[in-house]
This record gives structure tokens, sequence and C-alpha cells, in this order.
């Protein structure tokens, strides 16, 4: 992930996700839903995801992106949207380095 990825705006996340989808790969959205405290992206930040892994934009500036992945992969195949939460108060936020004393929420979805 570049720089200028975290810096797609929402129409061009979405063709990227179209244009992936089109080419025969699973597709899944990430969507922060709902922050609390200090959160690194604002509620509306997504990040598309392919079935390759490969994903375009940030939900956290980086700091929880390969736990959303990882979760996003089993979405994709599932084709099951899922909630996760991320904070300082929870085990994992600290192994994948959510530690700004926030939370945040992240809805992940299957695109068809």
């Amino acid at each position: 992930m570049t720089l200028k990825d975290l810096t797609l705006n929402d129409s061009e996340l979405l063709a990227r996700a179209e244009a992936w989808a089109k080419a025969g790969r699973g597709v899944a959205i990430a969507t922060v839903i709902e922050t609390w405290g200090s959160a690194p992206r604002p509620v509306g930040s997504h990040l598309v995801i392919d079935s390759e892994g490969n994903f375009e934009g940030s939900v956290s500036g980086g700091c929880v992106e390969g736990a959303v992945v990882a979760e996003a992969l089993e979405v994709i195949e599932s084709g099951e949207p899922r909630n996760l939460e991320f904070g300082v108060a929870d085990e994992t936020a600290w192994r994948v380095g959510l530690s700004c004393g926030g939370k945040i929420a992240v809805r992940v979805e299957p695109i068809t």
C-alpha cells in the first residue's frame, strides 16, 4: 500500500472494487461504522479487499488493516458480513497495533 492508496476517494475505491469483481475476483468492502475516543480514521472510511489479499484504502491508518484483510478473506469465502471492533482494551487491538487510545467498529461485507 502506498500513501496514494490512503488518499483514494470513495468513488475511486468503489471503481477499484468493481474492476476486481469484473475480473472474477471475490471482493469485500470494510467500512468504519463507529469510533470512540481517538481513532485513526473517521466513520465512513473504506478498505476494499480482493480474494487474493490485495487491498486499497484504509480503515485505521495501517494499525489494524492486516486483521481486517484476514477477516475480509473469510467474509469473501463465506458470503456472510461481519462486524469487527478494535480498541486498546481488546487484546487483539494490542496485537495488531491499535494503541491510539480509541476504538473503532468496522463492517466487512462481500460485494457480489
